[in-house]
């Protein structure tokens, strides 16, 4: 636990997890100090040192933030489309860890694109999974309880009736080259003009260093936040516009 000036006040609208997590701080002499559950398991050695063991819960920092995948699991959990849900982290590589969010759905499986329209509803854009996976169940250890390392890796997640549908491929100088980039960063073969860079599994430090890339190979200046909401088609276009 920690204590003292600077705790914060609890959990936005989530007043039994603040209770857990912030208990009374007894020994403060300021009306309603709190303490905060860290999560983090310790021990003071016998020299005096505090040694850090570990975690007590699913806590993970990512990209300089810290993350509780619990919160994570309660918005999905949220939505009627979804039985059951867990969410892990994957390392795609030694400098890109992704938030993936296993879904056992609660009959017809929902739509990715439509669950990650929920999902930012509840949650800030750091915490959106990059990969949203559909099981037919959670994998179970012997004593019932989920076996994160039996969850399979995850694959690109494809526009919604992408396989049924003739996908639309860049065509344009523009096009190609910035699906290139894509292509190199996201570790896959092909991008649709429909397709989004975060839908594909990027995140804010891939969407960086794709603007980087694409600033040093041709010169175009594209803004990082139009990666969230804008689809290659709609970016090509735009600095198709700017060329001419």
């Amino acid at each position: 636990c920690i204590g003292g000036a600077g705790v914060a006040l609890g959990y936005h609208r989530r007043d039994e997890l603040t209770a857990e997590r912030f208990p009374p701080d007894l020994d403060s002499q300021v009306p309603g100090a709190r303490y905060y559950r860290t999560g983090d398991l310790g021990r003071w050695r016998h020299d005096g040192w505090l040694e850090h063991l570990g975690r007590l819960d699913h806590q993970v920092k990512l990209r300089g933030l810290r993350i509780e995948l619990g919160e994570i699991e309660a918005a999905l959990h949220a939505d009627p489309a979804v039985a059951e849900a867990v969410v892990a982290t994957h390392a795609q590589s030694e400098d890109d860890m992704r938030l993936v969010a296993y879904v056992v759905p609660r009959g017809r499986a929902p739509d990715p694109t439509v669950l990650r329209d929920h999902l930012r509803i509840h949650l800030p854009e750091y915490m959106l999974p990059q990969h949203i996976v559909m099981l037919d169940a959670l994998p179970l250890l012997p004593n019932g309880k989920i076996n994160r390392k039996a969850l399979p890796a995850p694959q690109v997640d494809l526009r919604p009736g992408a396989a049924a549908t003739k996908r639309t491929m860049p065509s344009t100088l523009v096009e190609r080259a910035i699906a290139d980039v894509w292509c190199e960063l996201l570790g896959i073969d092909t991008v649709d003009l429909r397709d989004n860079f975060f839908d594909l599994g990027g995140h804010s430090l891939l969407a960086m260093r794709a603007v980087m890339a694409i600033r040093e190979r041709h010169g175009w200046q594209i803004q990082p936040p139009r990666f969230v909401y804008e689809t290659l088609g709609q970016l090509a276009r735009e600095e198709s516009v700017s060329a001419s």
